[in-house]
């Protein structure tokens, strides 16, 4: 079952094929880059995975299934980074599915060490669920969707979670709600929900509809998102909402004629060093195929890259979400282009000068048709996933060096002085000092890819430094003192 790739052959917007005489701009072809296929899925192990990767804090990287496993309706995995796969749990283990079925998101650590993720359909209500797996495979469903009359709490969450600064997780559902046009939602990790706002309060839909994609929080402390559909112009919205429920509409999509500044921005938003928040539309741009922007958080949206450059070399149709790697670019996929045409693994500079790093379906085994977005691994790699290829087409999960250096990540990235923190990373054994922006800290060596350590006095924002015997890892973005 491939229900997000095709629904892309479904879009008409008009203008679908690369526009072949424009020139390439700011894209830059580089040698083919070292590329490996970890896995192939054969459905009895799992199908479809659509969803991001992510490390977790034994160093694997866990995922998700949307079809296939033991009993058809999805999966929890775990990789290594060298390709070994567990199968964690198999989802609707039970009659009815009150554990979920068909997950399309991937899964969020949180601070608890454990993994939080939603599904689509099943739970108790048949609406979806929100759920928590540890590392072992013990899965809890700690709320079903469509509890409320109507489904006024909503339905069928398609994206993931974050977890705010007030410890809570936040997300949308696709449909339901007030409106029956999708929620945004916060829920405690013990399962608490709260309706936050109902898309579609106005005539029009300007607030947008069928939000599909994570939320980020920035650093102002509200959250920032993404409708592939509604807004004044229906192709879509970039929206901010407070933790307290306040919805703001920032921007509305193809503003102009021909939409230059996108349509369908499918994937989450990421927030750069400068603040501004950075993201993909699916459609749209110059050559009708999508494009790469920016929006600050009062709603200024600048259009720094159209895909579809040359020979589409650079490939079309950037489904994905993009991360924020250590080296302070961006890193993305399309779904299709490249000269194959299964699509490409880019980077982006903040400016949008495009990279095409990698094409997908040049070689025996390769996945095709990437749409969820990638993960940069503490060891410096990037990892992701497809939901064709191979012999069983069934999907794979694939990693790529970019040349960036190991680092490690903090969890949380921020606290105050004596908040606990996890220093997530790789071959931390013997590691002699930790310091945040420079100030010493106190920390414990709890195995190869884990430090405990608390946030210092008389420190200040900054990058976390890890001296190993291997070298000093840096944090791969700043540390947060919060009062």
């Amino acid at each position: 079952m491939k229900r997000i790739v095709n629904a892309l052959d479904k879009l008409n917007w008009g203008k679908r094929a690369c526009a072949l005489s424009v020139l390439y701009a700011t894209a830059i072809s580089l040698p083919a880059q070292t590329f490996t296929t970890l896995y192939s899925f054969d459905g009895g192990d799992g199908g479809d995975p659509v969803g991001a990767l992510v490390q977790a804090i034994d160093g694997n990287l866990y995922g998700t299934t949307g079809s296939g496993g033991a009993n058809g309706q999805g999966t929890v995995f775990k990789i290594s980074p060298s390709g070994a796969l567990t199968t964690i749990h198999n989802f609707c283990s039970q009659s009815g599915c009150p554990d979920g079925e068909g997950p399309s998101a991937g899964l969020l650590l949180a601070t608890d060490g454990n993994l939080y993720g939603t599904t689509g359909h099943g739970g108790a209500n048949q609406g979806g669920t929100v759920f928590r797996i540890s590392q072992s495979g013990a899965l809890t469903a700690i709320y079903s969707f469509c509890y409320q009359s109507v489904c006024a709490d909503g339905t069928g969450p398609a994206g993931g979670l974050v977890q705010a600064n007030d410890g809570d997780f936040y997300g949308t559902t696709g449909a339901g709600g007030s409106n029956g046009q999708g929620t945004v939602f916060k829920i405690t990790p013990g399962g608490a929900l709260t309706t936050l706002a109902s898309f579609s309060r106005h005539t029009g839909c300007h607030d947008g509809v069928a939000p599909s994609a994570a939320l980020v929080q920035a650093d102002n402390g509200n959250f920032y998102g993404t409708t592939d559909g509604g807004g004044d112009n229906c192709l879509g919205s970039v929206f901010e909402i407070t933790p307290g429920g306040t919805l703001t509409t920032l921007h509305s999509f193809c503003a102009q004629s021909g939409c230059p500044d996108g349509a369908g921005p499918y994937g989450g938003l990421a927030q750069s060093t400068d603040g501004a928040l950075y993201g993909t539309t699916v459609t749209g741009g110059s050559n009708h195929v999508g494009t790469f922007f920016k929006v600050t958080t009062n709603g200024t949206l600048t259009t720094l890259y159209s895909f579809c450059s040359g020979a589409c070399a650079d490939g079309y149709y950037p489904y994905s979400g993009l991360v924020l790697a250590s080296d302070g670019d961006f890193y993305g996929t399309t779904q299709r282009g490249g000269p194959d045409g299964y699509g490409t693994a880019f980077k982006i500079t903040p400016g949008g000068t495009l990279t095409t790093l990698y094409r997908l379906g040049s070689q025996s085994g390769a996945g095709e048709y990437p749409v969820a977005a990638l993960v940069q691994d503490t060891n410096g790699a990037f990892y992701g996933t497809t939901p064709y290829g191979a012999a069983d087409n069934d999907g794979t999960v694939f990693g790529f060096s970019a040349g960036l250096r190991p680092f490690v990540k903090t969890l949380p990235h921020y606290g105050n002085v004596g908040t606990a923190i996890t220093i997530l990373g790789t071959d931390l054994t013997g590691t002699t000092s930790v310091s945040f922006n420079g100030t010493p800290a106190a920390f414990n060596i709890v195995s190869a890819t884990e430090i405990t350590t608390t946030v210092p006095a008389a420190t200040t924002s900054g990058s976390v430094q890890v001296t190993t015997p291997g070298g000093v890892l840096l944090s791969g973005g700043p540390f947060l003192v919060v009062p």
